[in-house]
């Protein structure tokens, strides 16, 4: 079980809820931050000191406030604590239940876990730290119930961006000079067209126009 953790958490009440989780789990050393700016600070302390945090748990959305932030949410939080200490584990814990948002998570800041805010949040913590301790990634049980539910196809990000793409009018001939432009990869015309057929056949959609009326109406874009 992990021996120091540091949560950066905006709202006292989500804190009390936190700290009650930690006691129960036995954590003897736990640091709460409620700006991002501090909870890196303290990351940079406790690796100068030679005594890092074991894991960060954090939230998405901080409110703004007269103490301005250079880092004003739990992503960059997250990048650049990452950037600085490669190893800790990360915790996301949020209200956050766009399926395509988590999933950008896990694959592009490398998180372990995504637990959402809701009524019995306190034992699915739990059940993700314990999860993080034996190096698993774990994901809010209600959340993938909803994942299931609304979507049939379990989109990736690079699939809602050339969705979203299609459906503001850009003819798929012409993608693949977006993707290159912002360096997303795969980045062939080929790649893009093999994706799309495996959407649409999946979903057993005939044309592009039918897949992005379906996105927009999953809400998936």
């Amino acid at each position: 079980m992990f021996k120091k953790i540091l949560i950066a958490e905006d709202h006292e009440h989500t804190n009390i809820s936190v700290r009650k989780t930690l006691d129960d789990l036995g954590v003897p050393q736990r640091e709460f931050r409620f700006y991002c700016d501090d909870a890196y600070k303290l990351i940079q302390i406790a690796i100068r000191q030679e005594k890092p945090f074991d894991l960060l748990i954090t939230d998405l959305s901080f409110d703004e406030d007269s103490n301005i932030q250079q880092i004003s949410g739990g992503k960059e939080l997250v990048r650049a604590v990452k950037a600085i200490q490669p190893g800790i584990k990360i915790i996301v814990f949020s209200l956050e239940n766009d399926i395509s948002k988590v999933d950008e998570l896990f694959e592009e800041l490398g998180i372990d876990a995504y637990v959402r805010k809701a009524r019995y949040d306190a034992e699915d913590l739990k059940r993700a730290i314990d999860a993080v301790a034996n190096n698993k990634k774990y994901r809010s049980a209600d959340l993938m119930r909803h994942k299931r539910v609304e979507n049939s196809f379990d989109f990736k990000a690079f699939d809602i961006e050339i969705i979203t793409l299609l459906c503001n009018g850009t003819p798929q001939k012409n993608i693949p000079a977006y993707l290159q432009q912002k360096n997303i990869k795969p980045s062939g015309l080929s790649s893009v067209e093999k994706r799309l057929n495996t959407i649409k056949t999946s979903l057993n959609i005939s044309n592009n126009e039918q897949l992005v009326a379906y996105c927009k109406d999953k809400k998936i874009i």
